[in-house]
């Protein structure tokens, strides 16, 4: 049972078998992740919610999804979004661990008195039809001619679908994209994600604090190894907007 009190003005969120165990563990728990990073204002409360969320659904960290999904909750997040965020991630990460996510957060809405969630009524969201071509083109001479099904199911479900779904915007749809694929250790899918999740309002200060968040849930090498990648990703558009 996780034990909570004041001191020094924070609010201890490790467990006594930390301390008991692991005691730096503990220290860093408290005085760093949760009394530092969570509090940072470079990220919203919510938008680090959502990374998190994202990262353990990513990495199958399913224990520690209930205690997650009701500081989401608390920071704003509806369960509606919880559930599109698991809908994603299935494509992203695997069904296995989607379903992991639903049977654990099903336990806390039904902690928290939430209903059943209903798809939204509200019309899809139209992608840029200049990207959708260019992106639909690059998925045309590298996919389809190794795996045709896989072509057609990327253009017509993932992003025919899926992406367009009103469930969750376009912004967060990026956002908890990036963190998973940084959290997975799949470098050579950032640029084309990190390219879009910035066209879709997510700010390069965001992306870079993002990286420092991932670190603490998917490890140091993760975040490490996508550093580079968005590198290239901020010098390549700042000199697209200086040729303009």
């Amino acid at each position: 049972m996780t034990m909570k009190f004041e001191k020094a003005g924070r609010v201890r969120v490790a467990p006594d078998v930390v301390y008991e165990v692991a005691p730096g563990l503990g220290h860093f728990t408290d005085d760093v992740l949760f009394g530092e990073v969570w509090s940072r204002p470079q990220l919203s409360p919510r938008d680090r919610s959502l990374v998190t969320v994202a990262v353990l659904v990513a990495t199958g960290k399913a224990a520690q999804t209930g205690s997650h999904v009701r500081r989401a909750l608390d920071n704003g997040v509806t369960a509606a979004e919880l559930g599109e965020i698991f809908t994603h991630l299935a494509f992203y990460t695997g069904w296995p661990n989607a379903m992991s996510a639903v049977t654990e957060t099903r336990k806390v809405f039904e902690e928290r008195g939430v209903g059943l969630i209903a798809d939204s009524e509200e019309a899809p969201i139209e992608l840029p039809p200049e990207a959708e071509a260019a992106r639909a083109a690059r998925v045309a001479a590298t996919v389809a001619p190794t795996a045709p099904t896989l072509a057609e199911l990327t253009d017509r479900v993932l992003f025919g679908d899926l992406w367009r779904r009103p469930d969750l915007t376009a912004r967060d749809r990026s956002l908890v994209t990036v963190a998973a694929l940084i959290a997975i250790g799949q470098p050579e899918q950032l640029p084309f994600h990190a390219n879009r999740a910035m066209d879709n309002g997510l700010t390069q200060d965001e992306a870079s604090e993002m990286l420092a968040h991932v670190a603490f849930y998917a490890g140091w090498p993760r975040a490490v190894s996508a550093v580079p990648v968005l590198e290239k990703v901020y010098a390549g558009r700042t000199a697209q907007a200086s040729a303009r």
